[in-house]
């Protein structure tokens, strides 16, 4: 059993956050359930971000320095967690390199080493975005944890994406063809080589290049981090039919704005939608 002591710290920042508007949480509601959406949760807004919240122009690296009322605690020395500004999840974890390295190069050991020395503690849904063109929102190197605990659904694609682990018969995709997938050694601590490997596997298994001789992948992806399976999905563009996708989305969570195409969804499910950002 996990000891949570990096989930409890967490709570306890977030809720002293909150208390002085460091942590501004988004409020959402469900959609109605969709047939074709069975496996997926949309969710909107309950109202418009605050304009007075948008950037305009050059954005500062919110990461160097990081919000200090924002910080859980450090990792090890190069790495630390910190709370989502605007977390639709109270409690979503930011993993952040303490000094610059771009989010679209090469992942390495270092990165996965602490993924684990987290994960190790508190355990969830862990997604990566490789660049903006995957759905980052921020150029400098970070991973996203949300917690969930023992008895609680990772996601709402978890037995999808353990379909296509298992290659079960029957089974059809019209995205699984961009989707590479590798279990995760069965045991109850997240090994650091155990992923890197897998990760390396993926990058020559999707044709992202080569991790020894080129600067950065050749094309953008996400990866998706559980307690079974680690999996990456290569992507061509980060929006298609108003909606803006990210790891979360082929994890099955959709964010609709006023721009999102909903009839679209409705009449061919988000499958659809996924398929035309891959």
């Amino acid at each position: 059993m996990k000891s949570e002591l990096i989930w409890s710290k967490a709570l306890e920042t977030s809720r002293k956050a909150i208390d002085c508007a460091a942590v501004i949480p988004l409020e959402t509601y469900k959609y109605k359930s969709i047939k074709k959406c069975f496996d997926f949760e949309l969710r909107f807004l309950k109202r418009t971000f605050p304009k007075n919240l948008i950037d305009y122009g050059p954005k500062a690296n919110p990461f160097i320095p990081w919000d200090r009322r924002l910080e859980v605690q450090a990792v090890n020395d190069n790495y630390t967690i910190i709370l989502n500004k605007y977390p639709v999840q109270l409690g979503h974890l930011l993993l952040i390199s303490n000094y610059w390295k771009p989010q679209n190069s090469w992942l390495s050991i270092d990165d996965f080493e602490a993924i684990a020395k987290v994960d190790n503690d508190t355990t969830g849904l862990w997604f990566f975005n490789s660049s903006k063109d995957a759905g980052a929102s921020q150029p400098h190197r970070h991973f996203q944890l949300l917690r969930r605990d023992k008895y609680e659904n990772i996601c709402p694609r978890y037995e999808w994406f353990c379909s296509l682990l298992n290659n079960s018969e029957g089974f059809n995709s019209d995205i699984k063809q961009c989707i590479s997938i590798k279990p995760r050694k069965s045991k109850l601590d997240i090994d650091a080589h155990d992923l890197f490997n897998s990760y390396k596997s993926m990058i020559i298994e999707m044709d992202l290049g080569n991790i020894n001789n080129d600067d950065k992948p050749l094309k953008p992806y996400n990866l998706l981090i559980t307690e079974k399976w680690i999996s990456l999905i290569v992507r061509s563009k980060d929006r298609a039919h108003g909606f803006g996708i990210n790891a979360l989305g082929f994890a099955g969570y959709f964010l609709g704005t006023r721009r999102s195409d909903i009839d679209m969804l409705i009449k061919f499910g988000p499958e659809s939608i996924l398929k035309d950002v891959i």
